[in-house]
């Protein structure tokens, strides 16, 4: 017996050898295993061509960059550049962006171990026996902890994965923010073009009205006119006047717009676009393409995508909470009287081994958290089927809406024409005294409704084109820097707290 025993003990640290190489092989061939369903982009059938249009032959892709050039606007394309530098959601988007980078960041840390330093210093005295003093003695500690959470069943890798595609949905983020702002900028640009125009037709209008006025009292004085024509003349002049304050209210509202857009107070663009220019009017027809260009140019219905991605994802680190989680710990440390003595004369005791973690009765709270990621990725997919229907909703209604309004617009041209020559023929009869001045009243109020129509449509023509545009996934083509934070902080490291209540609310405090 006694010759027996020191030749089991070789064997039996043999087979714990082998157990742990065992171990250690069938958690690396674990290693590539993951739980939940892996994401596959859906397929989704999409009309061959826009439904609102009488396509005989294949439309070339739409013209998306720079759409707005085509307005040949230089102040508008000024305006564009400096939305996108000082717009604040822009700024907000790119914060978001940073925030996606860093969660990835976190994600891929936790695949790897992670390794904490420790130390301590203890002066300490013994208890005192009899006619003992006691002695007092000091201990000093260095050491170093690391732990391994093993990735057996992918829930590490589904977080990253679902971290990666919220990185792809930050930036889609940023894409649907700038589309957004470009529309707004031209629109909003436009309409205060057209508010020009129309407060410089309101006053050319009045302006003429009152000559009307001065012309009838004349008659009216010279016994060829009544005091209700004079009357009548007077009103209709003072009622065109009363259209130009509420004008005027718009187009500041516009220009307001505008400034805060750019990321300023809202007066800062006042002087700039004081100076009436033309309304901008687009070169048409615009190229559509077809409904399934949509999918890659809209960001919008890209977001919604990679949303779905990310939950979709986020259902497989939900499973993978249901299997059994193994993490390999171990740590060493170096205990001495001396601090001189740390690993040299010192005692050193070390640890390593892997801990099992099983879930057996939980109360089926992680079954729980499956169906409720599976839910959230449901929604998530629906809400990008939405997006690509509420996308072709988009593109048909703009497309109708700026073939209508086309149409619209050459007719209220026509009316315009015709009755600025009615107005024009029924003065001269009124000076020779042939027409009534009812009959003149009636044409120069007709001709002020036209061209004030005309005036109105044709801002709704490049609004039509701006919605259009917007509707395909047209918006900034240029790059945008998202890795600078708006907040720069300074003096980060260890320092003394400073005091900063402001010296008013210090005083008032005392």
């Amino acid at each position: 017996m006694i010759t027996a025993i020191p030749g089991k003990a070789p064997a039996s640290r043999c087979r714990a050898s082998l157990l742990a190489v065992s171990v250690l092989l069938l958690t690396a061939g674990l290693a590539g295993c993951v739980v939940g369903p892996d994401y596959r982009k859906p397929t989704l059938t999409l009309p061959s061509r826009w439904g609102s249009t009488a396509q005989t032959k294949p439309s070339r892709p739409p013209e998306l960059a720079g759409w707005w050039r085509r307005l040949n606007d230089p102040l508008l394309d000024s305006l564009m550049q400096e939305a996108v530098t000082g717009n604040l959601d822009v700024a907000t988007a790119k914060a978001k962006i940073r925030e996606a980078r860093a969660s990835y960041r976190q994600a891929v840390g936790a695949l790897f171990p992670s390794v904490d330093g420790s130390g301590s210093a203890t002066r300490a005295k013994s208890a005192a026996s009899g006619a003992d003093t006691g002695s007092t003695y000091s201990q000093y500690q260095a050491g170093f902890d690391a732990s391994w959470e093993l990735d057996l069943f992918g829930a590490n890798r589904r977080a990253v994965e679902a971290a990666r595609y919220g990185m792809d949905a930050a930036d889609e983020d940023l894409r649907s923010t700038l589309l957004t702002l470009i529309g707004d900028v031209a629109s909003n640009y436009v309409e205060a073009r057209g508010y020009q125009a129309r407060i410089a037709l309101a006053r050319r209008t009045a302006a003429s009205q009152r000559e009307t006025a001065a012309l009838t009292r004349t008659k009216f004085e010279a016994g060829a006119s009544s005091a209700v024509d004079v009357a009548n003349a007077a009103g209709q002049a003072a009622s065109t006047e009363a259209n130009i304050p509420d004008l005027q209210s718009s187009y500041a509202q516009a220009v307001h717009r505008l400034a805060v857009l750019t990321g300023r107070p809202p007066a800062a663009l006042n002087d700039r676009l004081r100076k009436a220019a033309p309304i901008p009017q687009p070169k048409l027809p615009v190229p559509t393409g077809i409904p399934a260009n949509l999918l890659l140019a809209r960001p919008d219905v890209r977001l919604a995508e990679r949303q779905y991605a990310q939950y979709t994802a986020k259902v497989g680190q939900a499973e993978a909470a249901r299997y059994p989680s193994v993490s390999l710990t171990g740590d060493i440390a170096t205990t001495t009287a001396k601090v001189g003595d740390l690993g040299k004369s010192s005692s050193i005791s070390w640890s390593f081994g892997p801990t099992l973690t099983v879930p057996i009765f939980n109360g089926g709270q992680l079954k729980a958290a499956v169906e409720v990621a599976q839910a959230q990725r449901d929604q998530y997919f629906i809400a990008y089927r939405s997006s690509v229907l509420s996308a072709l909703e988009d593109v048909e209604n703009a497309i109708v809406a700026l073939a209508q309004e086309r149409i619209k617009s050459g007719k209220l041209a026509t009316s315009a024409s015709h009755y600025r020559d009615a107005a024009t023929l029924g003065r001269s009869l009124y000076q020779s005294g042939t027409q009534s001045f009812l009959d003149l009243l009636e044409a120069e109020r007709s001709l002020y409704s036209a061209e004030d129509s005309l005036i109105a449509s044709r801002v709704a023509i490049t609004t039509d084109y701006i919605a259009l545009n917007k509707a395909l996934g047209g918006g900034w083509s240029g790059t945008v820097d998202a890795s600078r934070p708006e907040v720069v902080d300074t003096n980060t490291g260890p320092h003394f707290e400073q005091d900063a209540t402001p010296p008013g609310a210090r005083a008032a405090k005392d």
